[in-house]
This record gives structure tokens, C-alpha cells and sequence, in this order.
């Protein structure tokens, strides 16, 4: 690694009792390479100062963190979701991202066959659009635990095929999450398939503590946990993927913490992994 941490990129929730602006600036001033923005982080600001802002200070833009939820009762409802991500669409592509990272969603109400359908359909319904705005739309799988309500994709597998249902398309792709991906045995092959098809887009981690408090925000600093990253880390590399290993934690632990503590110790596990 470069003293820049040219690959390092942090999602703006991961601290996210700081501003936008802060977010900025203290990410510029410890030399991280790259960001990704939440889609609060424009609430009341133009998404095209907010890029403008991030690389006048040294940060390229990663991602913007989230679409999807396509499925609903009602096609109302659905139709609802497809509107609020060609808006996300549009937001992704105005601060500068190349891609807008979906968390596909589900309903209880109906079959998780019912759900990928409707995922399926609404990518499909804003895959042009994504297309005329130079935006990727990046699948992440979410861990089984959130099958009923967060996502009905919940492999790589499941993922690829979904991309692969759709040609393929260069505008669709996968964002591999080191939190919900990581118990998978086919985990490395299906890197390599997501990689072949050109469907490999970005790569997220942190570590699973044991025992885990809370299903949702109890994630740990990578190395605190019993992810083998360093592995995961080397088979997306070895299948050719380049992209900036995207730091993506919720946790109700560090979040109390001194935020400026908390960003070093980040910086410090990051660099222990490669």
C-alpha cells in the first residue's frame, strides 16, 4: 500500500455522526483514497457540489450507497421503488459515481420466488436509464438472516444469475459484501464467474464479531472478527478485480466512540490485512 491508501474507500455511515462535510475532509486528511456517499449525505445539498467537493479534496467518489427495494404488494408500491431509484440513478450520476449499489429488498408477505421476480423487473425497468447516465447498478447479496425483508438476493450465486438473466448487461453488476458473503462455500468460484462475465463491480468489508449482538449493527473492524479477508481479499484479486475495497460498517460500538480514534483504527486494521 502507498501512503495515500490509494484503494481504501469508506462509506460515509461507517462514521456516521459526522457531516458530509466532515466525512470530506477528514477522510482527504488521513489519505484515503476514495468515498461512498449515502444517500442521506445530499439530503438538502446539490449531489453535484457534493462530488465536486470530494475530489477538489483528493477523493474519488466510490459508489453511492442505496437502491433497490423493488418488491411490493402493489404495483403501485413497485412502481413507486422504480421511481426513487431512477432519482438514485441520477444522484449517483451527478456527484460523479460510477455505480449505485442496490439492496434488492423483499416482502414477508410473499414467496422469495415472487420477490426475485420482482427484483428482476425492476432493474430491468431502470437498467436504460442507468445506461444514458453512465451509472452501474452494483447487486449485493445480503446474508440469509435478511431474507424476509432486506433482500431476496441473498448469494453471489443468486446474484450472477440475476445478472446473467439480463445479458449481462454492462451496466449491471455485483457488489461482493465480506458480511453477508463470507460463510458461502462457492464464495471463490462464484468471484471468479461474477469476474468472467464482467459482472465483478465492487467489493465491501469489515468483520463478523462472535457472538454478534445485533444482527444489523454489530459489524466489526476487519481483524477484530473470524472473516479470513486477506483470502476473500486475494481471490478477488487474483480474479482480476481492482477496485477499492470499500469499508462498510455499522456498528452501535464504534459508532460511541471518539470518531477521530475510530478512523485511525480503520486505517490501521486496513493496512494489517493486505
Amino acid at each position: 500500500m502507498t501512503d495515500k491508501l490509494d484503494k481504501l474507500a469508506i462509506h460515509t455511515i461507517t462514521t456516521k455522526s459526522w457531516s458530509t462535510e466532515q466525512c470530506i475532509a477528514n477522510y482527504s486528511a488521513a489519505g484515503i483514497g476514495a468515498i461512498t456517499f449515502w444517500r442521506y449525505n445530499f439530503e438538502g445539498r446539490d449531489p453535484s457540489t457534493v462530488g465536486r467537493q470530494a475530489r477538489d479534496a483528493g477523493l474519488a467518489v466510490a459508489s453511492v450507497a442505496r437502491g433497490g427495494f423493488f418488491p411490493a404488494e402493489s404495483a403501485q408500491q413497485r412502481q413507486a421503488a422504480i421511481d426513487d431509484n431512477l432519482k438514485a440513478i441520477e444522484e449517483a450520476a451527478a456527484v460523479g459515481s460510477p455505480s449505485l449499489v442496490l439492496v434488492c429488498g423483499a416482502h414477508a408477505g410473499q414467496s422469495l420466488n415472487d420477490s426475485r421476480l420482482q427484483i428482476r423487473d425492476g432493474i430491468a425497468a431502470c437498467i436504460d436509464h442507468a445506461e444514458q447516465a453512465g451509472v452501474i447498478l452494483a447487486v449485493e447479496p445480503l446474508h440469509p438472516m435478511y431474507a424476509d425483508s432486506r433482500s431476496a438476493i441473498n448469494t453471489m450465486d443468486q446474484a450472477n444469475e440475476l445478472c446473467e438473466s439480463l445479458g449481462s448487461h454492462p451496466n449491471l453488476g455485483i457488489a461482493c459484501d465480506l458480511y453477508h458473503t463470507w460463510w458461502d462455500p462457492s464464495l471463490e468460484s462464484e468471484i471468479t464467474r461474477a469476474a468472467v462475465s464482467g459482472n465483478l463491480t465492487a467489493y465491501h468489508i469489515c468483520d463478523w464479531i462472535t457472538p454478534t449482538s445485533d444482527i444489523l449493527n454489530d459489524r466489526a473492524l476487519m481483524g477484530e472478527g473470524c472473516i479470513d479477508i486477506t483470502r476473500i481479499s486475494s481471490a478477488l484479486s487474483n480474479a482480476g478485480f481492482t477496485g477499492y475495497h470499500e469499508v462498510e460498517i455499522f456498528s452501535q460500538r464504534w459508532w460511541a466512540a471518539d470518531q477521530d480514534d475510530y478512523l485511525s483504527a480503520i486505517i490501521k486494521s486496513f493496512k494489517t490485512i493486505q
